[in-house]
């Protein structure tokens, strides 16, 4: 672990968890000076896989730049009915139960809808098969979380070419909820003056009833309901 997300680990793994960096955990070994040979010696000493698991190919790399160099054929999908919304499914993850959720939304998306995902809360569903609407994958992966300005570009550029705002668009922020820097990206949804976000399984902590009321009534932010019931109030 190098970076963040690293919560208490169980007995059971944490003389296999090394950190690093930033990062440090009581009882959790730290390498320092780039001496990763305690975390070699310990790969070393597990005996592995028992066998292998069939090859499952998953396809990323949809950042903004990608996405934009085909941009008029996905503007033509939508200008001809083929493409009728996108939504955006995707920030932190965690074990809380709930987080089902998200796997859930992304199977009820319609075949003519596109999938924007970033960040861990993709992993819930990124392995699935969605298909394709005119050879563009109805799956986008653009990303981890630091990827975020991505997902906001390709709003941007989408909303330029329609000739309207991102908010008029067909295309909806369901995002799952985990604190950390989720709160910076939230907040620069918020000051890019994105609306209808929905948010879960849980809304963060610093929400108080004054600080929802103003969210709700400035910016339509909305806690996730079922799935079935906000597919419904989304497409209508």
């Amino acid at each position: 672990m190098t970076t963040n997300c690293l919560q208490k680990p169980t007995e059971a793994y944490s003389h296999r968890i090394f950190n690093s960096g930033l990062v440090q955990f009581p009882g959790i070994k730290h390498l320092s000076n780039k001496d990763f040979s305690p975390l070699i010696k310990a790969a070393l000493a597990e005996k592995g896989f028992e066998h292998d698991e069939p090859e499952k190919h998953i396809m990323v790399g949809f950042g903004h730049n990608a996405v934009m160099s085909v941009a008029g054929k996905v503007i033509d999908a939508v200008k001809a009915g083929k493409i009728k919304h996108f939504f955006l499914i995707g920030g932190c993850d965690g074990a809380k139960p709930g987080r089902n959720y998200y796997t859930d939304f992304a199977q009820s998306v319609p075949k003519d809808c596109v999938i924007l995902t970033l960040a861990c809360g993709k992993y819930r569903f990124n392995k699935m098969e969605f298909g394709d609407i005119e050879g563009i994958p109805r799956l986008l992966d653009i990303g981890q979380c630091n990827d975020s300005y991505s997902a906001i570009q390709i709003a941007v550029a989408l909303a330029g070419a329609f000739n309207t705002d991102v908010n008029s668009l067909p295309l909806s922020f369901i995002l799952s909820w985990y604190e950390q820097k989720a709160v910076v990206v939230l907040l620069t949804l918020l000051h890019l003056g994105i609306k209808n976000i929905k948010l879960g399984p849980t809304l963060p902590a610093f929400v108080t009833p004054t600080v929802l009321n103003f969210l709700v009534e400035n910016y339509s932010i909305k806690p996730t309901t079922t799935p079935s019931q906000d597919m419904k109030e989304i497409l209508g």
